[in-house]
């Protein structure tokens, strides 16, 4: 794995090609272009607030559910959105794949990075909330960077297993849009990590994007330390699918141009 990881360095320069090629495509004839980074988010916000804080009341640890949502919808959005696009994507270069070699896990990182761009871009929504509700910038804001490196790590890892089985049965594609809402009601989205029964708590956090959420919520809302054992956990279960993910990714991987 670790040869295959120093191969996949020295096409760096492609890979910055295709990210940057990915996001250009997508906001290519779009009236609003970038601003869709910041109205999906916003949207989903403002609808979740609507239900959840005034028809159906969701305790939020006494934090005001918009910015409350908006730390869950975020890093939640910059998932779904590089499942949405990484998985399909060695199928829908299609031309590139059956034409010249290179490392075929570039194409679902790069869509990974073109993802990351978008979230990169509504953190300065995240940042007007912050300053509109007056939530102070603290030290431990900084453990952000080692939560936001376990999520990229948890996605790439589900990309590569999911773009490889998709090459080989496009239903993947299909049950795609079901699977990523399904898997955000079981993450703390819209409902804090205190309203899980504790009898249940340790299995609703062995899905690591429980712990990657609650972080974010515990470092930037509250200001405090997150969880560093149910991080580590999910630090383990992402190292973990990242290594069987990238195996199969690369035994399979020739096979790619026939089955296509």
């Amino acid at each position: 794995m670790l040869k295959n990881i120093k191969i996949l360095f020295s096409y760096n320069e492609l890979l910055w090609n295709l990210t940057f090629r990915e996001i250009k495509i997508r906001y290519k004839q779009s009236v609003l272009g970038l601003l869709w980074v910041i109205l999906q988010p916003l949207a989903m916000m403002l609808i979740f607030t609507v239900i959840f804080s005034c028809f159906v009341k969701i305790p939020t640890d006494g934090i005001p559910y918009p910015i409350f949502s908006l730390v869950g919808l975020l890093p939640w959005t910059f998932f779904a959105a590089a499942l949405s696009f990484a998985i399909p994507s060695i199928v829908s270069n299609i031309n590139l794949v059956t034409k010249v070699y290179f490392p075929r896990e570039i194409f679902p990182i790069a869509s990974t990075f073109a993802a990351f761009f978008d979230f990169f871009i509504s953190l300065a929504v995240l940042l007007l909330f912050l300053l509109y509700y007056h939530i102070p910038l603290t030290i431990n804001m900084l453990y952000t960077l080692p939560i936001l490196i376990l999520q990229i790590i948890l996605t790439i890892a589900i990309v590569l297993f999911a773009s490889a089985l998709n090459v080989y049965y496009r239903d993947v594609k299909y049950t795609l849009p079901l699977m990523i809402q399904l898997w955000m009601y079981l993450s703390p989205v819209i409902y804090p990590i205190s309203a899980v029964p504790e009898r249940f708590k340790f299995f609703y956090m062995l899905n690591p994007m429980a712990p990657i959420i609650d972080g974010y919520r515990r470092v930037i809302l509250k200001g405090a330390a997150p969880d560093f054992i149910y991080l580590l956990i999910a630090l383990v279960i992402s190292i973990g699918i990242f290594a069987v993910s990238y195996k199969l990714f690369k035994k399979l991987e020739m096979s790619f141009p026939d089955v296509i």
